[in-house]
């Protein structure tokens, strides 16, 4: 029985970033089939289309940094801790990630539309961005009262 409850402390350390890694993948995918639909139906501004698509990058880095802040030597103690921030921060970077993607895919395909709201259709996107910095800030300051 500890053993298993030492591998979900392990577990729980590498999900943030696997799951950070999977939501930036899915997003970066939506976003990028936005982008190159968009490419072929204009004559320019493909560049902030390519832009746009990368933005649901950031969540593996949050999920890197959250990963190493959680890393340290897995216990009995401390194992439940570990599995349910870096869990629960992981799916959380999960679900941002994928919906940004599909928030800067509507911003895409409406400012291929009409350019001149380009700025503005990246607001939901943004918003979305703030709700995963949430999650990384929270699991960051959480995650100092567990036991070394």
């Amino acid at each position: 029985m500890n053993e298993f409850v030492i591998g979900l402390g392990w577990m729980g350390i590498y999900a943030p970033m696997a799951l950070g890694s999977i939501a930036s993948s899915i997003g970066c995918c939506i976003a990028g089939q936005a982008s190159i639909g968009a490419m072929l139906e204009t004559d320019s501004g493909y560049g902030r289309f390519v832009g746009i698509s990368a933005f649901p990058s950031t969540f593996v880095i949050y999920g890197i940094v959250i990963m190493f802040t959680l890393n340290r030597e897995v216990t009995i103690d401390n194992a439940g801790g570990l599995f349910g921030i870096g869990i629960l921060a992981g799916l959380a970077l999960l679900y941002c990630g994928i919906s940004q993607g599909r928030a800067c895919a509507s911003a895409i395909s409406a400012a291929k539309e009409k350019p001149e709201i380009f700025g503005l259709a990246l607001a939901p996107a943004a918003i979305i961005e703030g709700f995963g910095v949430f999650a990384f800030v929270f699991a960051l300051v959480i995650s100092a009262g567990i036991p070394q």
